[in-house]
C-alpha cells in the first residue's frame, strides 16, 4: 500500500481496514507509542466513533527506565481521543536468555487478561507489511513448512481470545506518514535498533536482500501464496479425517495412503485436539518423526508409541491408531 498513503488516511479507507472486526462487541488495542501503534490507535478510535466500543492498553515490560513515561504518554494521547487506557506493568522477574520471547509471551497474558476484565472479546495489535516480511524470513531461515511461511494471520484465536491485525497489509512507512499528517507524537524504542536482538538483524538483512529483488513485497506475496496453499492443505486434511472418523482411532494403513504432509496434519490436529493446546505449538519437527516412525511400524505391522506434544499416541500391531492425553510421570525417588 506503499505510495498510496493518501487513500489510506480516508475514513472509508480506514473502516475498511477494520472490518475483520465489524462483529466484536469491545476492541482492545494494544498500543506501545510507537508509529505503528500509534496509527493504529488513531485509526481505530475514528472507526470506533462510527460502530464500535473501544479501549486501548500499554504493556510496561520494566526494561527500560523510560518506559513508564512512554506508558504515561500513551494513556494522555488517549484520553484526547476519549479512549479508556490501562498501563498494564510486567512485574516477574526478567529472565537473561530468550528475552523478547518471554517479553512477548507477557505481553499477550496481560493483554489477554485485561481484555477480559474489562469485557472485550477481540485485541488489536500494530503489525503490518514489513513484519510480515519480516516473519516470513525468519521462518525461511528456520526451515518453516507452508503454514509457518504463510507469515502472521489477520484474525487468530489465542486462549480463547481473537487476536486481529488490521495493519498487515500496510507499510510501515505510510504508518508513519499517516501520524505525522495528523500531529500524531510517537516513540522510537532504541531496542529497535539493538542488534542483540534477532528482529533486528533480520530487518538489516531483509535491507540487504532488497537490494538482490528479494524485499518485503516479494515475501508478503510469498505468505500468501503459501497461505492460500496452506488453506488447500488443511481443507484436503480435513477431508481424509473426516473419512477416517473426527474421533476415536484410525486405522493407520488407511491413514499412511495419504500424501505424507496430510499424514502430518491428521497427526498435529489430533494431538492439537487430545492435548488441549494449538497445532502451531507442537512443532513441525517433531510431527515429522512421529509420521515416520509410525509410518515405518504400520508397513512391518509392528506396535509403536510415542509421546508428542503430552499426547500419547498409541499403534497397535493390528494398524489401530489411537491418541490419549500422557499419564502423569511418576515421581522420582528422593
Amino acid at each position: 500500500m506503499s505510495g498510496d498513503s493518501a487513500d489510506l488516511f480516508s475514513a472509508a479507507r480506514i473502516d475498511a481496514l477494520f472490518v475483520p472486526l465489524e462483529t466484536a462487541k469491545s476492541l482492545l488495542i494494544a498500543v506501545s507509542g510507537g508509529p505503528d501503534s500509534t496509527a493504529l490507535l488513531a485509526m481505530a478510535a475514528e472507526w470506533a466513533r462510527r460502530a464500535r466500543h473501544l479501549a486501548a492498553a500499554t504493556v510496561d515490560h520494566g526494561l527500560r527506565p523510560e518506559s513508564a513515561a512512554e506508558a504515561q504518554a500513551v494513556a494522555a494521547m488517549s484520553a484526547k481521543l476519549g479512549v479508556a487506557h490501562a498501563t498494564l506493568v510486567w512485574t516477574a522477574a526478567k529472565p537473561s536468555a530468550r528475552l523478547q520471547e518471554s517479553a512477548r509471551e507477557a505481553r499477550y497474558r496481560l493483554l489477554i487478561d485485561h481484555a477480559r476484565a474489562i469485557g472485550a472479546d477481540a485485541i488489536a495489535t500494530a503489525h503490518h507489511a514489513d513484519d510480515q516480511a519480516e516473519t516470513v524470513l525468519f521462518r525461511l531461515m528456520r526451515g518453516s513448512g507452508v503454514a509457518g511461511l504463510a507469515g502472521m494471520e489477520a484474525l487468530t484465536a489465542r486462549e480463547g481470545m481473537t487476536i486481529a491485525r488490521p495493519l498487515l497489509g500496510v507499510a510501515k512507512s505510510d504508518l508513519v506518514s499517516f501520524c505525522r499528517s495528523r500531529g500524531l507524537a510517537f516513540i522510537d524504542d532504541p531496542s529497535n535498533a539493538d542488534p542483540r536482538f534477532a528482529r533486528t538483524r533480520l530487518r538489516a538483512l531483509l535491507a540487504r536482500l532488497g537490494e538482490e529483488g528479494l524485499d518485503a513485497e516479494g515475501l508478503t506475496r510469498l505468505a500468501r501464496r503459501a497461505a492460500e496453499a496452506d488453506a488447500a492443505l488443511a481443507r484436503f486434511a480435513a477431508a481424509v479425517e473426516a473419512r477416517l472418523g473426527e474421533s476415536g482411532p484410525i486405522d493407520a494403513r488407511a491413514l499412511f495412503a495419504e500424501p505424507i504432509a496430510i499424514v502430518q496434519r491428521v497427526l498435529a490436529r489430533r494431538i492439537a485436539a487430545v492435548g488441549g493446546r494449538e497445532e502451531n505449538r507442537i512443532g513441525l519437527e517433531k510431527i515429522e518423526a512421529l509420521a515416520l516412525r509410525l509410518k515405518a511400524a504400520a508397513a512391518l505391522g509392528e506396535a509403536f508409541s510415542a509421546n508428542v506434544g503430552g499426547v500419547l499416541a498409541r499403534l497397535s500391531a493390528s494398524g489401530e491408531l489411537s491418541f490419549e492425553p500422557e499419564p502423569p510421570r511418576k515421581a522420582t525417588p528422593k
